[in-house]
């Protein structure tokens, strides 16, 4: 019984948590605007868009893994691979298993999801994967992490329960305001994820941004990233978006402009634990609007 609980814990790590519950939180907000604006359920829908995301985000992540082994035992030696805690076979089967389950799921359902899911997957195989490795390049590694996480995955799923539901892939306004805002979100979550990597990356000769501009301004960057952000979606709020409550828009997102400085203006970008922790709040907001959307829209 260790063994397995042991082997499970193993395998929740290799899946990096944080991405998989963002994963679910897309899906599970996607689906409930769907829903609200079909003004019809399909459970079943949900669980298969659910379980191909899901799917394809392992594969991407643990590619990645696969491919930066080195790195991760100087930056990341927490990671099962890094760590010698899963054994790489084991870790191809997974991540193998998981890309042919995304596009085979992703298949069963229709063309949108099966066209965004074999995308992410080809930006996730692209960002890791010699000769390619777009990760090398810090512009087009953020571009790779935009588009995959914010563009590809929301516009894609939502068009997806959208015909399922619907019959026809239709936008919503909101939907667009939440994917643009989710684009710099997503950004943000790319340069920052580098700054605790740095010696990793120096080490390996992975070009980044922290390592051109250094880390504390890397970090305040972010900062500014997110709070024009921030800024557009208050301002949205005040000129009225169709169908969505402005007081929440409003007011949800000055609060949580309020929580990013408050935690982080004392951060220092050369603390490599207090960013670690400071880039974990960041998802943890990138969570939260997964949550406020729907609530703007169901409140309208």
């Amino acid at each position: 019984m260790r063994t397995t609980a042991a082997g499970l814990r193993t395998l929740w790590a290799f899946s990096r948590p944080h991405t998989v519950i963002g994963t679910a939180f897309a899906v599970c907000a996607l689906y409930v605007l769907a829903t609200h604006a079909a003004q019809r359920q399909d459970p079943a829908l949900w669980l298969l868009v659910l379980a191909a995301s899901l799917a394809v985000n392992v594969y991407v992540v643990g590619l990645n893994q696969l491919t930066d082994v080195e790195i991760d035992r100087i930056s990341k030696p927490y990671l099962p691979l890094a760590a010698g805690t899963l054994r790489r076979g084991v870790a191809v089967a997974i991540v193998v298993v998981s890309g042919a389950g995304a596009l085979l799921l992703a298949g069963l359902q229709g063309r949108y999801l099966f066209t965004a899911i074999a995308v992410i997957a080809a930006i996730g195989t692209g960002y890791s994967v010699p000769p390619v490795r777009l990760k090398r390049f810090p512009v087009l590694a953020a571009a790779c992490i935009i588009a995959a996480r914010a563009i590809v995955a929301n516009l894609g799923v939502y068009l997806a329960y959208s015909a399922a539901l619907t019959g026809r892939a239709e936008l919503p306004a909101y939907v667009l305001l939440m994917v643009g805002f989710m684009a710099g979100f997503a950004a943000v979550i790319a340069l920052m994820k580098d700054i605790p990597d740095v010696e990793g990356d120096r080490r390996h000769q992975v070009s980044t941004l922290v390592l051109t501009i250094g880390p504390r301004r890397t970090l305040r960057l972010c900062q500014a990233i997110l709070t024009a952000g921030y800024a557009a979606v208050i301002a949205a709020g005040l000129a009225g978006v169709p169908d969505a409550s402005s007081l929440v828009l409003i007011a949800t997102h000055l609060i949580a402009l309020a929580v990013l400085w408050l935690t982080g203006i004392r951060v220092d970008g050369a603390d490599t634990d207090a960013v670690r922790r400071y880039y974990m709040l960041i998802w943890k907001l990138f969570y939260a609007e997964f949550v406020v959307f729907p609530l703007a829209v169901l409140l309208a």
